[in-house]
């Protein structure tokens, strides 16, 4: 038992799909992948930012360690800097590149709308299968 809130939608009504989709494992990827978008828009606009910090960045994109993340953030008290931080320390020659010109809701307000767009994929198919059984069962 865990003293943090959680909805009983989010465990006991979710599936697993839905769990995996909105899980912190899923956030931080989608953060990754947006910094490794941005930071390659960045270098095709003539910043310096070089393809072997990309590479780095896109190499280490899913080493994540959440108890380093948790440690950063008790200290700036800031989730996204705890991330960048422990991406840094992931990737040393990208590290000052790693969000270079974006605010924290560059990251945090795309990967809420990309993930909301797998979530309404994942229910849009739901929902066609249930259109199709209740047609199948009037008729």
């Amino acid at each position: 038992m865990s003293n943090n809130y959680e909805s009983p939608f989010s465990g006991r009504y979710a599936s697993k799909e839905m769990q995996d989709l909105f899980s912190p494992q899923k956030r931080a990827i989608t953060w990754r992948r947006l910094w490794i978008a941005l930071a390659s828009a960045e270098m095709k606009s003539g910043l310096p930012v070089t393809r072997e910090q990309i590479d780095e960045m896109t190499a280490n994109a899913d080493k994540i360690d959440f108890v380093r993340i948790a440690e950063i953030e008790k200290q700036t008290r800031h989730d996204v800097m705890a991330h960048i931080r422990a991406y840094g320390e992931v990737c040393p020659k990208a590290a000052g590149i790693i969000h270079l010109g974006a605010t924290s809701c560059y990251v945090t307000d795309n990967a809420d709308i990309i993930i909301m767009r797998e979530a309404l994929e994942i229910v849009s198919a739901k929902l066609l299968t249930v259109i199709k059984n209740l047609c199948d069962f009037a008729l």
